[in-house]
């Protein structure tokens, strides 16, 4: 220990690598019971991540003969630009061995940053292989991306910093663990130079290789690891790490996609910045442990460490986020299909907001809903089926359900056999405020029966509604009137190609003329 925490206090980790702020998170901080909060941003580097700090030092420590060979490492992530980048502030050639199925963009990253880049295999394991032949044929060094002391030394250079920068009272530091290297040397400093603040390490549910393995007593290798926070998506920890871990850590907790999600949005709204899933695992675990345990008057510190997110996953960041804060409901809802019944539904959830509302007419009998509702306290949710249910209409709870929330609640829908007479397709946009979609459902007469319906909130101040609408022909003047009187802006679709295709199911050829558009 005594030569670890040496190598952790003269570690070279400046040059291009800097020290980041500890940043305090008043909004989180409020809302776990007036806990402070903070945040210590390894986004800030310049390659987004921590990983510049373990090569970094390790590079530093390599003799010159060892330097003129340059170096080497299989990454597809932040470890292949960390070494990238620290090598190329010292002049050394490096290579970076990634799989063929890596991003375009990831790659570019890495060659923009100096790194020569051997693109092979369908995945880590082959890259990795690849990597490891280069070296016993070129005399490179390779970096490991976690088990090699230098490295783990490098990212213990977190903990010193977060000491140096917070010397008051601190409950418990966070630390997200893939390999294990960061988890390692954050453990290490802090254990030795403040032995009672706990340490925690934090890993995704379907990638939590450290926690089977103490709890087995040895390295253990999982069959899979899910991918969503694939900063950490680590199979097998290392021997070094594992070693570490399991004799500093106080324990490890783990984590799902809707914490981590919910996690990425506290750190957006108290610092306006957007994490990488890996990089808000750790803050997903002290959220979940200051839910479980009472506080003890120290700071509770969240390492985030990593901002690489690729920009298309932010759209299923944000439809977890709210489920993931438990600030969002979804569930199933069979109510009777005749009119009034989706007036008395809504009714039934008063001024609550509706994030999500997904119909489709299938029979004359019943209606199945797919709805989201807006929660804001503990226990409300709980209360809302009580209430649904008290009217006589059954309630499945579909907010844990992976494969409603990844695909069922986006397939809620269908052609109707033979079509649906005097139906038409209207897109509205519905001001974002309660009781709006009450006022739609109470400017129709009972006898315009809703056949479809599709809504989702997208945090702007207005929604998008689809709806289908059966209006008789001699009463499409007065179904006029109604949507002027309400006043929300819409779009006849009726004669929409895509509603044609999917959505009626009437003969392909029959006539639909477009009525006027209204707002």
């Amino acid at each position: 220990m005594d030569q670890l925490i040496h190598k952790i206090v003269t570690a070279h980790v400046r040059g291009v690598g800097i020290e980041t702020s500890l940043d305090p998170m008043p909004r989180l901080s409020g809302r776990i019971g007036d806990r402070q909060v903070l945040l210590k941003r390894e986004d800030l580097q310049p390659v987004f991540s921590f990983k510049i700090r373990g090569a970094l030092n390790k590079i530093a420590s390599l003799p010159d003969e060892a330097l003129a060979r340059g170096v080497i490492c299989a990454s597809a992530g932040n470890h292949a630009q960390g070494v990238a980048l620290a090598a190329a502030q010292r002049g050394v050639p490096a290579t970076i061995v990634m799989p063929t199925t890596t991003p375009g963009i990831k790659v570019e990253a890495v060659k923009a940053r100096g790194g020569n880049v051997v693109l092979h295999g369908d995945g880590f394991d082959d890259a990795y292989a690849e990597a490891r032949r280069i070296e016993q044929e070129t005399g490179a060094t390779f970096i490991h991306p976690f088990d090699d002391p230098e490295v783990i030394a490098g990212q213990g250079t977190i903990g010193l910093e977060i000491l140096r920068q917070h010397p008051g009272p601190i409950e418990a530091v966070f630390v997200a663990i893939g390999g294990g290297g960061l988890a390692a040397g954050v453990a290490s400093v802090i254990r030795y130079l403040r032995p009672e603040i706990r340490i925690i390490g934090v890993e995704p549910v379907e990638a939590a290789s450290m926690k089977a393995s103490i709890e087995a007593g040895e390295r253990v290798i999982l069959n899979e690891v899910g991918l969503f926070a694939d900063g950490v998506a680590v199979r097998q920890v290392g021997e070094e790490t594992f070693r570490l871990c399991r004799e500093l850590l106080d324990e490890v907790i783990t984590v799902d996609t809707d914490a981590i999600c919910a996690a990425i949005k506290d750190i957006f709204d108290d610092c306006r910045a957007v994490a990488e899933p890996a990089g808000a695992v750790a803050l997903a675990g002290l959220k979940a442990y200051a839910a479980r345990d009472g506080g003890e008057g120290g700071a509770l510190i969240a390492v985030n460490s990593g901002a690489n997110l690729n920009f298309d996953r932010l759209r299923h960041v944000a439809e977890r986020a709210e489920i993931g804060e438990g600030r969002e409901a979804l569930l199933a809802v069979t109510i009777p299909e005749r009119p009034g019944s989706y007036r008395r539904f809504i009714s039934i959830l008063g001024r609550r907001a509706v994030t999500e509302f997904n119909y489709r007419y299938a029979d004359d009998r019943r209606a199945h809903i797919f709805v989201g509702v807006e929660t804001k306290r503990a226990g409300e949710k709980a209360e809302i089926i009580a209430a649904i249910e008290a009217e006589g209409f059954p309630v499945v709870d579909m907010s844990d359900n992976e494969m409603a929330k990844l695909h069922a609640r986006y397939m809620v829908g269908g052609r109707v056999a033979g079509g649906i007479p005097d139906e038409v397709l209207l897109r509205f946009q519905f001001p974002e405020r309660p009781g709006a979609l009450l006022r739609f459902l109470e400017s129709l007469r009972p006898q315009w029966n809703i056949t479809l319906f599709h809504y989702r909130n997208h945090g702007a101040d207005h929604g998008r509604v689809l709806a289908g609408i059966q209006v008789p022909a001699d009463e499409r003047e007065a179904f006029d009137q109604a949507l002027a009187a309400l006043g929300y802006p819409y779009q006849d679709e009726t004669a929409n190609p895509a509603y044609r295709l999917f959505l009626d199911g009437g003969p392909e050829t029959a006539e639909r003329a477009p009525r006027a558009e209204a707002s």
